[in-house]
């Protein structure tokens, strides 16, 4: 886990009201204390001990504490600059079906409107389904199933025209 994973993750969690968050890995662990000190704001502490150290780091789900999960759209600047795109709210592994064996939430072509289920984020092992914000048709998915995610990862390319 490299710095700007790690500012990732005290900002996602300074911004969710989780109070505390504990990380561990196979080489290091991570604790994230958040205090509220009145209207001066939030003090956030960040503990982090290596054990060991050169064991590689295999990807997985990193546990979080979400509150609200809610997709995020916003415009794309490059050639699909007319689409939206709708963001990862949560860390956690990806999921284009609640079930393995029901269909997919949405395929590429899918109209979707405003609070539509379009996948779910496991995290802790909770399954948050993730709403869309906008209406419109699916152009491309972003994700692969069942890949893990990072917080405000694009997952789907909307057209909302």
């Amino acid at each position: 886990m490299d710095i700007r994973e790690i500012q990732n993750l005290i900002k996602f969690v300074a911004k969710s009201g989780a109070t505390e968050v504990k990380l561990e890995m196979d080489d290091f662990k991570i604790t994230i204390k958040t205090t509220s000190e009145g209207a001066e704001g939030t003090t956030t502490y960040v503990q982090h001990m290596p054990v060991s150290a050169a064991l590689p780091q295999a990807p997985a789900a990193q546990p979080v504490a979400p509150t609200a999960p809610v997709a995020v759209a916003t415009p794309e600047a490059d050639d699909n600059s007319k689409y939206i795109t709708i963001k990862s709210p949560i860390i956690g592994t990806f999921y284009r079906k609640p079930a393995p064996d029901k269909p997919m939430f949405v395929e590429v072509g899918s109209s979707i409107g405003k609070g539509d289920v379009v996948c779910v984020i496991e995290a802790m092992k909770l399954f948050n389904e993730i709403e869309s914000e906008v209406s419109g048709k699916i152009v491309k998915i972003l994700v692969d199933d069942a890949s893990p995610v990072e917080f405000d990862q694009p997952l789907f390319l909307v057209d909302p025209s």
